[in-house]
C-alpha cells in the first residue's frame, strides 16, 4: 500500500506500533515493529494467517514452545573471521538457540492441522544435532569447560588440585609451628594477592624463612609466604598458565568446528527473529481481541462491531465503555458521508476504519466481529485535523487545499480517502460548492471514501448519487447527549441550537439565531432530527425485542436440557434400584439353597433348583436386550421426526420467499408517482415524486425531499 508518513501520523499508526513493540523479546525486533509498514497482499495474508494460528495457541492447551532466546548475530559474524575464538557464553547461546529449533521441529508435526502455516518455515530448516553434541563434549551443564575436554587439560587440572592441596597442608603446618613460637601477630594470617600469608611480627621476620610479600601500614607486621609453600605455589602458577593455553586451544578448535554450521545457525536466527515478530503481533491481537476477518479478492468491506484499538486500550485501563461501529463498502456503495453533532464520534469512526485498514495490510489482526470482511487498497490518503503551518506561511484552509490538490492527483478506483470536516475553513456557500465539486470528482474516479461534514448541500448531493450513502452519528435530543452509534442510510443533524442550549447559551440569543436562518433549512434540520429520533426509538425497541427473544430462547433451551438431565437421572436411579433389588433376591435364594443343603436336602435337588434359577435369569437377560432394542427404535423414530421438522422448516422458508415475491409484485402495482407512503417503522408521511430504475424512490415530505430504497416503504 502506498501511504505517506503524514497520513500514518494522522491515523496514529506509530502510537499503535509503540503498543506492540514491548511484546518482542529482542530489542532488534521491537525496533523492526516500530518501523512496520503495509506489505504486499500475498505477504500480508500469509502474516495474518501465522498470527491467527499463534493466537489460537494462547487459547488452547497447545502452547507453542517458544520463549526468550539468545541473539547470536554478532557471534555469527565472528565465525567468519579466520582463527577467531568465541568465549564460553557464545557457545551456550548457540546451543540454546539450536535446542529451541529442535523443540519447535518436534512440536509442530504433532499439531499439524492447527498450525498449517507456522509449521512450514521450521520444517524447511536443517536441524544439526552435531552442534549440540560438540558443545556438550566441551561444556558441562553449568557452562564450565569439562576436565575431559582434552587429555592434557585433565592432567593439568589434576596437578593443580594436588598443588592447591599441598599449599594448604604446608601453610597450615607452618601456621601451627610459628604460632607456638610467638613469632606471629594476633591476626596470625591474612590474604594478600589472593594468597594466604603469615602475619609475622617484624622483629622476628628473619627467623621465618620464606618470601616477603609486604608490610602493614605501621610496619609492625611483615607478610611472609612460608618457604615450605613456595615450591608448590610456583608449580601451581605454572600449571594455571598451561591450563589457560590449553583452554584457548580447545575453544579455538571448537570455534572452527561450529563455524562449519554457520549457514544453518544463520537460518535458525533468521527464523527465530521472524517467530518473535509473529508472536509480538499475536500477543497484541490477544490483548485487543483481534481476529482475522474474511479477506475478499473483490471490493467488499464489511466491518461488524469494529473498535478503535487505541481507544479500546485506553478505555479498558480507565474502565470506560467503548462503542463499536459497523459499516459496509462495496463497488455499489463507495462513499459514506457521516454527519452529526460535534463530539459525537464522527472523526473516531473515520480514524477507526483507516487504522483497521492499515493494520490488516500490515499483517495485524483487527478488533472486529469474526463475520467481518475486508479487502486490500493500493493507496490510502487522509486529511484529518488542523494542518496549519507557520514555517510555510500556510493557513488551515490553504494547507487543506494543498493536501486536497495532492489527493486529486493520486486518487483512483483502488484508493481509500478519509477526509474529516469536508469543505470547512472558508465561506460556507463557496467552500461548500468547492467541496461538492471535489466529491463529484472522487465519485467519477470510483474512489472509496469516508467523509465527515456539517454542510447540508453535501448531504443532499450524497442522496442523489446511487453509489454513495449518508450516515449519521445518533444523538439523543431529549438528554442532548451523543449516543456514539453510527446509523448508515440517513443524514444527521448537527444539533447546532440544541448543543448551544446544553452549553448554557442564553435562549434569546438562540431564538435570534433561528430567525436569521432560512425557514426551509431550519425545517429540513428539524425533520432530520425527528427522523433520526424516530429511527433511534425503533432501533431501541428492535434491540430490546431481540434481546428478550434471545433470553427467552436461552431459558427455554436450558429448561429443556435440565428436564432431559433429570429424566436421565431418574431413569438411572430406577435402573440401579431394580438391579440392586434383583441381586438381593438372588442372594436370598442362594442363602436358602445353603440352608436347605445344611438341613439335609440332597445335593442333586439343590443343583436342580439352582439350574432353574439360572434359566430364569437367562430369559430375563434376553428380555432386557429386547427392551434395549426397542429403545433404540424409539430413538431412531425421534431422529426421523426431527429430520421431518427440518423439511418443514425448509418448506416454511420456501413459502416466505414466495410471499416476498408476491409483495414485490404487489409493490410494483401500487408504487407510482403521487402515492402517499411512509418509511417502515416511521410516522412521517410523504408523496412519491420520482421512481428510478435502480429501485431508489424520491419522496417529498413537503419541507424537504429524500431518496430511499422502495423496499423500505409502505403505502398509506
Amino acid at each position: 500500500m502506498d501511504i505517506q508518513q503524514e497520513d500514518l501520523n494522522e491515523l496514529e499508526f506509530p502510537e499503535l506500533l509503540a503498543e506492540i513493540s514491548p511484546f518482542a523479546f529482542s530489542p532488534k525486533i521491537a525496533k523492526k515493529i516500530t518501523e512496520l509498514r503495509p506489505f504486499a497482499r500475498e505477504e500480508a495474508e500469509l502474516s495474518l494467517k501465522k498470527v491467527a494460528e499463534f493466537v489460537s495457541s494462547f487459547e488452547s492447551d497447545n502452547a507453542i514452545p517458544f520463549n526468550e532466546y539468545e541473539d547470536i548475530e554478532e557471534e555469527l559474524n565472528h565465525l567468519l573471521i579466520e582463527n577467531f575464538r568465541l568465549d564460553n557464553t557464545a557457545f551456550l547461546k548457540i546451543k540454546s538457540l539450536t535446542e529451541q529449533i529442535a523443540r519447535l521441529q518436534k512440536f509442530y508435526p504433532a499439531y499439524e492441522e492447527l498450525f498449517l502455516h507456522l509449521k512450514n518455515d521450521v520444517k524447511d530448516l536443517e536441524y544439526r544435532k552435531e552442534i549440540i553434541d560438540k558443545i556438550d563434549k566441551v561444556f558441562n551443564r553449568f557452562g564450565e569447560i569439562k576436565n575431559e575436554a582434552s587429555p592434557i587439560l585433565k592432567v593439568l587440572r589434576t596437578e593443580i588440585q594436588h598443588a592447591k592441596k599441598s599449599i594448604q597442608e604446608n601453610f597450615n603446618r607452618a601456621l601451627t609451628t610459628y604460632g607456638q613460637s610467638d613469632f606471629l601477630d594476633d591476626i596470625r594470617e591474612t590474604i594478600l594477592d589472593d594468597q594466604r600469608v603469615l602475619a609475622v611480627k617484624s622483629g622476628f621476620k628473619k627467623r621465618v624463612p620464606g618470601r616477603v610479600l609486604g608490610l602493614s601500614k605501621t610496619g609492625s607486621i611483615t607478610f611472609i609466604q612460608p618457604e615450605s609453600v613456595l615450591k608448590h605455589f610456583f608449580k601451581l602458577r605454572e600449571n594455571q598458565e598451561e591450563e589457560k593455553k590449553e583452554l584457548d586451544k580447545i575453544l579455538r578448535k571448537l570455534t572452527a568446528e561450529i563455524a562449519e554450521f554457520q549457514p544453518q545457525l544463520y537460518s535458525y536466527q533468521h527464523y527465530i527473529f521472524d517467530l518473535d515478530f509473529t508472536r509480538a503481533k499475536a500477543k497484541f491481537a490477544y490483548k485487543i481481541n483481534g481476529v482475522l476477518p474474511k479477506i475478499n479478492p473483490h471490493k467488499t468491506l464489511r466491518l461488524v462491531n469494529a473498535y478503535h484499538p487505541l481507544l479500546w486500550l485506553r478505555n479498558q485501563t480507565e474502565k470506560k465503555h467503548i462503542f463499536s461501529q459497523s459499516l459496509t463498502f462495496t463497488e455499489h456503495n463507495r462513499i459514506i458521508c457521516i454527519s452529526g453533532p460535534n463530539a459525537g464520534g464522527k472523526s473516531i469512526t473515520l480514524k477507526t476504519v483507516g487504522l483497521l485498514q492499515l493494520m490488516i495490510q500490515s499483517g495485524l489482526l483487527v478488533p472486529v466481529h469474526p463475520k467481518s470482511e475486508m479487502f486490500f487498497f493500493d493507496k490510502m490518503m487522509t486529511d484529518i485535523g488542523d494542518n496549519q503551518s507557520i514555517e510555510n506561511h500556510l493557513s488551515t484552509y490553504s494547507s487543506r487545499l494543498k493536501k486536497m490538490g495532492g489527493i486529486i492527483k493520486e486518487a483512483n478506483a483502488n484508493t481509500l480517502l478519509l477526509i474529516d470536516e469536508f469543505g470547512t475553513g472558508s465561506d460556507p456557500e463557496l467552500g461548500g460548492a468547492l467541496a461538492e465539486s471535489f466529491l463529484e470528482f472522487f465519485y467519477e474516479k470510483k474512489s472509496f471514501a469516508i467523509i465527515t461534514t456539517h454542510y447540508t448541500n453535501i448531504k443532499l448531493v450524497i442522496e442523489q448519487l446511487p453509489n454513495a450513502q449518508n450516515a449519521a452519528m445518533l444523538f439523543d435530543d431529549s438528554s442532548l447527549e451523543p449516543l456514539y452509534k453510527l446509523e448508515v442510510g440517513q443524514a444527521g443533524s448537527s444539533f447546532t441550537f440544541e448543543v448551544a442550549e446544553k452549553n448554557k447559551i442564553p435562549k434569546y440569543i438562540i431564538e435570534s439565531a433561528k430567525k436569521k436562518v432560512e425557514h426551509d433549512i431550519l425545517n429540513l434540520d428539524k425533520t432530520i432530527v425527528k427522523l433520526q429520533q424516530e429511527k433511534f426509538e425503533v432501533e431501541k425497541i428492535k434491540t430490546d425485542l431481540a434481546e428478550k427473544r434471545d433470553s427467552t430462547q436461552n431459558k427455554k433451551e436450558n429448561l429443556e436440557k435440565l428436564n432431559e438431565q433429570l429424566q436421565q437421572k431418574l431413569f438411572n436411579f430406577q435402573k440401579l434400584y431394580e438391579d440392586e433389588h434383583r441381586k438381593l433376591q438372588f442372594g436370598n435364594k442362594i442363602e436358602g439353597f445353603i440352608d436347605s443343603y445344611v438341613k439335609g436336602k440332597s445335593r442333586k435337588d439343590v443343583v436342580k433348583d439352582f439350574v432353574k434359577i439360572l434359566e430364569q435369569e437367562k430369559f430375563r437377560k434376553i428380555g432386557a436386550d429386547k427392551d434395549e432394542s426397542k429403545k433404540l427404535l424409539i430413538v431412531k423414530r425421534k431422529i426421523t421426526q426431527q429430520l421431518k421438522k427440518v423439511d418443514i422448516m425448509e418448506k416454511i422458508v420456501e413459502t416466505n420467499e414466495k410471499l416476498e415475491d408476491k409483495r414485490v409484485k404487489e409493490r410494483a402495482v401500487w408504487m407510482k408517482i403521487g402515492q402517499r407512503v411512509r418509511i417502515q417503522g416511521s410516522t412521517s408521511v410523504g408523496t412519491i415524486e420520482k421512481i428510478e430504475k435502480n429501485g431508489k424512490v424520491s419522496v417529498n415530505y413537503g419541507s424537504f425531499k429524500t431518496q430511499i430504497s422502495g423496499d423500505e416503504l409502505e403505502r398509506i
